[in-house]
């Protein structure tokens, strides 16, 4: 066991399975093992380098395996699947991780302080919550109109709700399950304001998030988001490549010398990418208010693209500026001219 230098783990949600090589790549160690048992062997194991896949549990079990002296990496799984020889099982996959990880040219996910992990969950659930509202109002929607009612669009007619069965007259049964459903839909519309609550105090205390706070067109929503997701930035060389981890840059199908670039890519983390996009969107809204040098680029590319286009740039503008203010710890400044990072 002296001679390891790499350990792979293929986690699980009870078993994990370990595959150790030397220096040179040579399988020294394979294990099998219980979530407990392998906390107590890497406790006393020398340090060495320790590579997962980013998946569920990976930055917890990180965050544990940092405090034993460990080196740890994470991987996106998408990069260990072409590593996997013959057919499938765990040890195969924690040999592939391992031969994965031993790629000089290979990226790494920068494991998340459990501040990252709990911004992260609370926008899992504020995100199904919204879901379900508009599914909720979807229905009383479609119901009422089964019978010749048609509600305006929005969340005001729902609140209307109760008046508008008053005046027409609907069988007993469907006005019972109407008022469920109201019901229902503003138990929702009340945990969502929970949610927002407790992402604005958790963003109290975040560092970047207050910063970002500060970028005209970002609101603590994605404030709050971009600082779960991005932390300090430097797991991205610079801010195109952060942009291009969501998508926001165009992709490219190129042969024979010949560049071929299309529409953005739409890869990575679609959450972000939208709310980037809506921000922008918010901004060119007000840009007749809007002074700086933003402000100025803005109203230059709205006279040769379409706004559309306009907006897509805008936020790929606002992702290489967040990683600028992470990267660099750097407080935003209006009239600072555009990031080229």
């Amino acid at each position: 066991m002296d001679g390891v230098a790499l350990i792979g783990i293929d986690l699980g949600k009870h078993s994990f399975h370990i595959h150790g090589q030397d220096a040179r790549g040579k399988a020294i160690l394979r294990k099998k093992c219980t979530r407990k048992q392998l906390i107590t062997f890497l406790a006393t194991f020398r340090p060495c380098t320790v590579v997962m896949e980013a998946c569920a549990g990976a930055h917890y079990m990180a965050r544990q395996l940092f405090a034993f002296g460990h080196e740890v990496k994470l991987i996106n799984p998408q990069f260990v699947r072409p590593f996997v020889k013959g057919n499938k099982n765990d040890f195969i996959d924690a040999e592939a991780i391992c031969e994965a990880a031993s790629r000089p040219n290979m990226r790494f996910v920068t494991p998340r302080t459990e501040a990252q992990q709990i911004l992260s969950a609370l926008h899992r659930v504020r995100e199904s919550l919204v879901r379900d509202r508009v599914k909720a109002s979807n229905q009383i929607h479609a119901f009422l109109l089964e019978f010749g009612i048609s509600l305006p669009v929005g969340p005001a007619a729902i609140k209307q709700l109760p008046s508008v069965l008053a005046e027409h007259s609907l069988p007993a049964r469907l006005v019972s399950v109407l008022t469920h459903l109201h019901m229902h839909y503003k138990y929702l519309v009340e945990q969502i304001a929970e949610v927002e609550k407790e992402l604005v105090r958790q963003l109290r205390e975040d560092d970047l998030g207050q910063r970002l706070l500060v970028v005209p067109g970002i609101g603590p929503i994605t404030a709050s988001l971009l600082s779960a997701e991005l932390g300090d930035g430097k797991q991205y060389g610079c801010g195109r490549d952060f942009a291009a981890s969501l998508g926001l840059v165009p992709r490219q199908y190129s042969t024979g010398g010949r560049a071929n670039l299309l529409g953005i890519s739409k890869r990575g983390n679609k959450t972000l990418r939208r709310l980037l996009v809506q921000c922008a969107r918010s901004y060119m809204q007000r840009l007749d208010k809007q002074t700086g040098v933003m402000s100025d680029w803005v109203r230059k590319m709205l006279t040769r693209k379409h706004c559309n286009v306009v907006a897509c740039a805008l936020a790929n503008k606002y992702a290489r500026t967040v990683w600028s203010l992470a990267f660099r710890h750097t407080e935003f400044r209006l009239n600072q001219a555009p990031i080229a990072a």
